[in-house]
């Protein structure tokens, strides 16, 4: 989809505050505000907000009565050509509310789908997109549509070849929606069997693995170009990163490493995303660090560095060593303290600010005894020169007396070669 700068929508936001909610399910000002970010990011314009206040949610409006007729006068009030909810909803309040609000509603997880499926441009992150859509869609087919319930053709009265099989139209489409989802999954084994050999050829070669994790909006992207300067697009709105990008840096003259950026994380994470996202996001179960980049100038850094270490820990890779990269430090006070510890760093990826000291700290942190040797081979020792070129980063070669080698070596090749090398 092309991008624009047209307004899509003028969007009024709701959010409900209840006791009987879970933390992570009820609505505050400040998750109407990242709503209201994400509103942004998919093109609309939000024209108000409405934070309401109850005991427990309505069954039937979610927001009671009138809150609904007093949502429907503020849609009118101004222009507002939907409504979208800060809590998840079920099939039959999104129709109920659709239908007393006269304009489209949404929930959260609805617009967060609807903004991955503009931004995901690689066939990988499309087929995740899709596949996170029709898990969406599967269990509101009911509550959308209500020409679902017709019978297929089953009373003979039909026009001829319109006799259907005598289940309702609903079944059909959940039948074609599950056989979607098979073919989904089904393609993404394949991305996971080319991200595995890609992966072994890098553990074959020693090359270690960085990943950048973080909320969304954090500087990933921004971090990743200082490092490496891939030249990734980096934009000040959320979720402007959705597709994996691995880029090799040289940390030290003596190791190289893969530097992988991901899918910035958020609070409510639709649940069909995190399950779809997996094979982007398994990338980091098999990373040797993680950096994982905090926006210390966001008031909310302290969730938002929480609801990150959550997700990290459900994709199984809450053991892995880590950097805490206290980002856009440039943006705070003067004066302000910034957290400090043995795996914490301060950085300001937009201007390069304390980056040399994080390369520093990746470099301890992955150092496995890999050497720069000058080599003196036999030539009926050939052969090693071969294994080098496969396991080693060889920078130059030359043909004398011996075969005279200079590569960089992990330790698994210098207990091969260790005859060789030169005093």
């Amino acid at each position: 989809m092309r991008e624009t700068n047209e307004i899509r929508d003028k969007v009024v936001l709701v959010g409900l505050n209840s006791p009987v909610l879970k933390r992570e399910e009820t609505a505050s000002e400040e998750t109407l505000d990242e709503l209201s970010a994400l509103v942004e990011t998919a093109g609309g314009e939000t024209v108000g907000i409405v934070l309401q206040n109850r005991p427990s949610p309505d069954p039937r409006t979610f927001i009671g009565e009138g809150k609904a007729a007093e949502v429907k006068l503020y849609c009118e009030n101004t222009d507002a050509t939907m409504v979208i909810f800060d809590n998840d909803l079920s099939p039959s309040q999104l129709r109920v509310l659709t239908e007393a609000l006269g304009v489209q509603v949404l929930d959260r997880c609805g617009l967060i789908l609807d903004i991955f499926a503009q931004r995901a441009r690689t066939r990988e992150g499309r087929l995740q997109v899709e596949l996170a859509q029709y898990q969406y869609l599967l269990p509101r087919l009911t509550g959308m549509w209500t020409h679902l319930e017709r019978q297929a053709g089953t009373s003979g009265s039909g026009p001829i070849g319109s006799k259907g099989p005598g289940e309702t139209q609903l079944e059909t489409d959940r039948r074609h929606i599950h056989r979607k989802i098979d073919k989904l999954r089904e393609d993404l084994e394949d991305v996971r069997r080319v991200r595995n050999t890609q992966r072994r050829q890098r553990r074959k070669n020693e090359v270690p693995v960085v990943a950048l994790v973080g909320y969304t909006n954090a500087g990933k992207s921004t971090l990743l170009n200082q490092l490496t300067g891939a030249g990734i697009p980096a934009n000040n709105r959320l979720f402007d990163t959705l597709d994996t990008t691995s880029r090799l840096l040289s940390v030290s003259d003596t190791m190289d490493v893969v530097v992988s950026d991901t899918v910035g994380f958020i609070r409510k994470l639709p649940h069909q995303l995190v399950e779809a996202f997996k094979a982007t996001l398994e990338e980091l179960e098999y990373a040797d660090l993680l950096l994982h980049v905090i926006d210390v100038s966001s008031p909310e850094w302290q969730v938002q560095a929480q609801v990150v270490e959550n997700l990290i820990a459900e994709l199984g890779a809450g053991e892995l060593p880590r950097i805490d990269v206290f980002n856009k430090s440039d943006c705070l006070p003067a004066g302000e303290i910034m957290p400090h510890g043995e795996d914490i760093c301060s950085i300001s990826a937009k201007t390069g600010q304390g980056v040399d000291k994080l390369l520093g700290m990746i470099s301890r942190r992955l150092d496995k005894g890999t050497r720069r040797v000058v080599l003196h081979l036999p030539y009926d020792q050939g052969g090693l020169l071969d294994a080098l070129y496969r396991e080693a980063k060889v920078e130059t070669v030359d043909y004398g007396e011996t075969i005279d080698v200079t590569a960089v070596c992990g330790p698994r090749i210098l207990g091969r070669v260790q005859a060789f090398i030169a005093p």
